[in-house]
Parts: structure tokens; C-alpha cells; sequence
């Protein structure tokens, strides 16, 4: 049994209070935006490159504490400490001991894309034993199937591969895409990552799903000269728009394209980029996140 407690910052204040809670004594604090959940609610995404978001204008800090601290104190003192003229009013709630383990596998349930593919996570069962089912357990590499991004490129591909085709996933993550491609008939998938985390997983899930010898990975700052029937970018608006010379480059003559990663307002940023070697088009919406997608026509600028 714990005790969390929770209190409203301004931005200005939630790290201070954040750092000064933690020297109180807290076991861990978290911020988050005071107005989820309301017409207020604030998302916030970031891009590499770009300078960190400010706070939420209305931020709740919540703090977990061991259940013999003493709360009033540790508040107090850490709002003094994060420079407060007073010591704003707190709850206090019991936070109960749990199988923490079973509840984040809760978390994550089996996932139905399109007619015939589902990603389900080792702790289920496959809802449809006929479909074709994709074994992923969340990890540290990016890529579960549940993000709307990720869900864009997959039915993307269920459209896309045509048997024996070649793709290539640029931004592998967990290697999602590539497995997905192998498993609906691609004869070879690559994919390729900056993040060596990320190509040892997709090495790791390629394998539980049984497609190590139609998918590889690499390294992104790898040497790649061939090109394919079908290349996929689900990374963000900035190196989609810096790489875009790269990637249109590994697309086949006749070949397709689907970006994701983009929010719908930095469509237009993405398609102006692109415009020199493909013409881009919004092929699909979800939740704020679009697909991007186009084809090299054979005699098009490489």
C-alpha cells in the first residue's frame, strides 16, 4: 500500500515542484495535463530536432509516496523549495499493491486490421485462428499496431503486397511493417533503423513470427543501393521531409509509397517536400494522423 498525492502547477512551477517532490521523499512523480479529459485537453508531440514543448498551462503533478510519509510535510516543504508563496491544496489517495505485470498486459489487447490480419500479443489468444495473426509483445522499439500511424501503414500494406513483391520498411521500429509485408506474401522485406535497439527487436520478432529468412534488417547509416516494389516511412514530419530524397530514391520504377507520422495540419509541409521526386496525396485519416501516399512513375526523377 502506497499513498499518491496530487496538486495543481502552472507550467512554470510543475518541474520545479516535480524535483522538489521527489527530494521530499517521493518514490516517483509523474506531470500530467490537469484538463484531460475536457475540451481543455492539451496533446503534446514532439519532433527531433525541435525545441521540448513547454508544460501544460494547467499541469497536475502526482507524486507516490511510501504510506508511513508524512504528506503535509513533504508538500510543504516542496512547495517552499519549488519557490511557492503557499502551499497549494492536495488529494491524497491509497494506491493498493497490484500484479502490475497482468495489469500493463491488460492494457494490450488483440488488434483487427482490415479483413485478415490481427496483431496479438503472446499473453493471448488469436481471436480468428484463420486470419493471419502477428505475435507482438509492446517493447522498447516503437511499433505495436495500436498507435493510429502504425494501424495507417498496415492497412496500407494489407492493400499493397501483391505476392512475391519486395518492400522496405525505413524506420523499422519493432520491425511491425516488415513482418506484417512477409506474412501477407512479400517474397523480401528489409528494415532499416537508426536505433540498434530497435533492429535487435525487429531481428528478435521477425523470428517468433517465423519470416528471419524473407525479412533482414540494417542499419539506416548503412550502405543501401537496391531498390523496391513497395517502400513505408512511419516516422515523423522533420526527417520525412529531410530524408525524402533518400527514401524516394529506394522506390522501384512503377513502385508505391505510404508516409505516416504526420499529423494532418503538416500534410502539406510533407507533400511540398516530396514534390521534386513523387506527388503525394492523403490517402487515409485517423485520430489527427494521416497516410501519405504516391507512386514513382518509370522515367521519374530517382
Amino acid at each position: 500500500m502506497w499513498f499518491s498525492v496530487a496538486l495543481r502547477a502552472d507550467a512554470d512551477r510543475a518541474e520545479a515542484l516535480s524535483e522538489a517532490l521527489m527530494e521530499a521523499g517521493a518514490l516517483s512523480v509523474a506531470i500530467e495535463d490537469a484538463d484531460a479529459g475536457t475540451a481543455a485537453e492539451t496533446p503534446q508531440f514532439g519532433e527531433p530536432g525541435d525545441a521540448p514543448a513547454s508544460l501544460w498551462s494547467h499541469s497536475k503533478v502526482v507524486a507516490l509516496f511510501e504510506p508511513d510519509a508524512d504528506l503535509d510535510a513533504a508538500v510543504q516543504s516542496a512547495a517552499l523549495a519549488a519557490g511557492l508563496s503557499e502551499t497549494p491544496p492536495f488529494t491524497r489517495e491509497q494506491v493498493a499493491e497490484q500484479d502490475w505485470v497482468r495489469l500493463t498486459q491488460s492494457q494490450f489487447a488483440p488488434i483487427r486490421v482490415g479483413d485478415r490480419l490481427w496483431i496479438v500479443p503472446s499473453w493471448h489468444d488469436a481471436p480468428d485462428p484463420t486470419a493471419i495473426n502477428i505475435e507482438l509483445d509492446p517493447g522498447m522499439a516503437f511499433g505495436t499496431g495500436s498507435h493510429p500511424t502504425t494501424h495507417l501503414c498496415l492497412e496500407w500494406l494489407c492493400e499493397a503486397v501483391r505476392p512475391d513483391c519486395t518492400v522496405l520498411d525505413y524506420g523499422c521500429g519493432s520491425g511491425i511493417l516488415g513482418i506484417a509485408a512477409a506474412r501477407l506474401g512479400a517474397g523480401a522485406a528489409l528494415g532499416v533503423d537508426i536505433d540498434e535497439r530497435a533492429l535487435e527487436a525487429a531481428i528478435e520478432n521477425a523470428t517468433r513470427n517465423g519470416v528471419d529468412k524473407t525479412m533482414r534488417v540494417q542499419h539506416s547509416q548503412a550502405p543501401l543501393d537496391e531498390t523496391f516494389d513497395l517502400v513505408v516511412a512511419n516516422i515523423l514530419t522533420n526527417p520525412l521531409c529531410v530524408l525524402a530524397p533518400a527514401i524516394a530514391a529506394r522506390i522501384a520504377p512503377g513502385g508505391r509509397v505510404a508516409l505516416s507520422g504526420v499529423l494532418e495540419q503538416q500534410a502539406e509541409q510533407v507533400v511540398a517536400a516530396w514534390a521534386p521526386w513523387v506527388k503525394l496525396r492523403v490517402g487515409a485519416v485517423r485520430e489527427g494522423w494521416v497516410r501519405l501516399e504516391g507512386e514513382r512513375r518509370r522515367g521519374d526523377r530517382p
